[in-house]
């Protein structure tokens, strides 16, 4: 799937986006690549403004997506009693809903796929969203949202769902020819620096912003590929597998074009961003360094509860701690740390929670619990003002999630640190927890 993408599967059309939405509108292009520095290490991973700009472009029906971050506001579509009570720390993001990412929701609202699935904040938490149709004509869609806790002894991170598919289809992979259209509309705004890059917009500036794909692009996708849609077997190893008897602890990373990269973009006439990047750095004109630019993004989102910031170093905001998160420690950076939400469009409100709150319609392979049968919004206020002692108490007595430099605000060498690393040995979880 790449950064993002859709690829189909006996006749299950599968979407998904890579990374973590650090902010809502992260417009730099992919400048990133090995050797990673400090600060690229960081970012390489945030998903882009283009990316959700691709995926916005959908027209046809998605059956699959995945996301690592959870969309914001699907919360209230699901058992959200149950939710606060197995993740406490949970409660003030959810309350002022700025849990999880907006551009997610964007997404979720645009393409309304029957199955939504994530990750990110390792609890089983199962939703049922129910869109409103466009019109009058059209039927209306629901979404069945589901993340799993991590693998782990005792814990809930596996569950089988079946899938309509089309029994008489391949065992193979295909392309997705819409997608394929949509790639080919885009190129021309792969961006492969540190510069801001806002995506087209009907606003006036820009004479094109709809790269959605016609009947006839896609028509000349497929006559490109002979109607044959099949994605070739080519994987081809880039480096060489770990071998424990001979430990490289010092061998620095190196930046690799993927073959498999270079031929599919080559096919359909794409720009390989790793092959970019390569001459861009050939040339001069990208060097591995990041030049801070942070008073142009938009410091929305934090991404979610459990992970407010990768780079946080300040605590006094923080009012989620996870015992089950990687922390690292003596972690720098000039960050804002801002965990404002962003101001919903006219098309998302702001709020579902007056709305969605006594909505739990749980399919049967996807609930979680039947104690939040009616709305306890009432019940949670009534219980907040003990909840928040006790959070406040729990805060005091636990070390904070972030340690950050010195005061003269020099960095360490990075520890990493796994807060449940007892799980691993005990014997039994419910013991240690």
């Amino acid at each position: 799937l790449g950064y993002a993408g859709v690829v189909r599967f006996r006749g299950v059309r599968i979407g998904g986006i890579s990374g973590i939405f650090k902010s809502h509108d992260y417009r730099k292009g992919h400048f990133e690549c090995p050797p990673y520095n400090q600060q690229t290490i960081r970012s390489a991973y945030h998903v882009r403004n283009i990316e959700v700009f691709k995926l916005k472009q959908l027209k046809r029906p998605i059956d699959i997506f995945m996301s690592h971050d959870w969309p914001r506001s699907i919360y209230h579509y699901g058992n959200k009693k149950q939710l606060l009570k197995m993740k406490s720390f949970f409660r003030q993001e959810v309350e002022s809903n700025t849990l999880g990412s907006p551009a997610a929701s964007e997404l979720l609202q645009h393409l309304k796929p029957t199955y939504w699935f994530s990750a990110h904040l390792h609890v089983k938490f199962a939703a049922f969203m129910q869109h409103q149709a466009n019109s009058k004509e059209e039927l209306p869609k629901a979404t069945k949202f589901l993340a799993l806790d991590k693998c782990l002894p005792h814990r809930d991170f596996l569950q089988i769902i079946d899938i309509e598919h089309d029994p008489s289809a391949g065992d193979s992979l295909e392309y997705d020819a819409e997608w394929i259209a949509v790639l080919k509309a885009t190129n021309s705004l792969v961006n492969v620096t540190q510069s801001s890059w806002n995506m087209p917009e009907n606003n006036g500036l820009h004479a094109k912003w709809d790269y959605s794909a016609t009947e006839e692009a896609i028509k000349e996708v497929l006559e490109e590929l002979n109607h044959n849609l099949k994605i070739p077997c080519n994987f081809t190893l880039t480096a060489a597998c770990y071998d424990p008897s001979k430990p490289q602890k010092h061998m620095e990373p190196v930046h690799t074009i993927n073959p498999q990269t270079t031929e599919f973009c080559a096919q359909f006439g794409l720009t390989d961003i790793n092959d970019r990047i390569q001459q861009a750095k050939e040339e001069g004109s990208v060097r591995g360094e990041y030049e801070e630019e942070e008073e142009e993004e938009e410091m929305d989102s934090t991404g979610s509860a459990e992970e407010p910031s990768e780079y946080n170093t300040d605590n006094s905001g923080l009012s989620s701690i996870n015992p089950d998160e990687i922390m690292l420690d003596d972690e720098g950076g000039d960050e804002d740390l801002s965990t404002c939400s962003v101001d919903p469009s006219p098309d998302h409100p702001p709020d579902f929670s007056a709305s969605f709150s006594d909505i739990r319609i749980m399919p049967d392979s996807m609930a979680v619990s039947s104690d939040d049968a009616m709305d306890s919004t009432n019940e949670e206020l009534e219980k907040a003002g003990v909840s928040k002692q006790v959070e406040e108490k729990s805060l005091n007595e636990r070390p904070l999630k972030r340690i950050g430099g010195n005061e003269n605000g020099n960095s360490g060498i990075k520890k990493i640190k796994r807060r449940n690393q007892a799980i691993y040995a005990a014997e039994d979880e419910d013991k240690t927890e």
